[in-house]
C-alpha cells in the first residue's frame, strides 16, 4: 500500500517509541514490513555502542531517507512473517543483533531485542484476532 506524502512527514517527525507504535500497528494489518539489503543480497546492518542492528520500517516509502553514507547503494526488501519466521529471527538470534524499528534521517529508530519485538508484535496481533 503507498503512503501520501503528508502521512510520510508526520509519521517520520514523530518520537522513536510512537514510531515503534506505529510499525507494529502496521505490519499487524499488513503483515509484511521492509528491511534494506545491499547489492549482493546481504541484510544492511549498523553498529550503535558496541551493538550490532538490523533495521525494519513498516513500508518502503520510510526507508529512502536513510539511504545515504554506507547505506546508499542499498535496495529495500520486503518482509513477510514467514520470511521473519524462517530467516530473519534466526538471524537475529544466532547473532545477537538487535533490532532498530523506524529509524528516519539517518538516526536510530526504537531499539529493542529479538523477544521484545516478538512480545509486542504477538501483543499487537492479537487486537486483530
Amino acid at each position: 500500500m503507498k503512503l501520501n506524502i503528508k502521512e510520510i512527514e508526520s509519521v517520520s517527525k514523530l518520537e522513536p517509541f510512537k514510531r515503534y507504535n506505529y510499525f507494529l500497528k502496521r505490519i499487524a494489518n499488513f503483515e509484511e514490513f521492509w528491511t534494506i539489503v545491499d547489492n549482493h543480497g546481504d541484510v544492511a546492518l549498523s553498529e550503535i555502542e558496541e551493538n550490532t542492528l538490523i533495521s525494519f520500517w513498516s513500508s518502503e516509502e520510510f526507508i529512502k531517507s536513510n539511504l545515504s553514507g554506507n547505506w546508499e547503494k542499498c535496495i529495500p526488501f520486503k518482509v513477510t512473517f514467514d520470511d521473519f519466521e524462517d530467516t530473519f529471527a534466526p538471524l537475529i538470534a544466532q547473532n545477537d543483533y538487535l533490532i532498530n524499528v523506524f529509524p528516519v534521517n539517518r538516526k536510530s529508530g526504537f531499539v529493542v531485542s529479538l523477544d521484545e519485538f516478538i512480545r509486542d508484535l504477538n501483543d499487537e496481533l492479537e487486537q486483530y484476532q
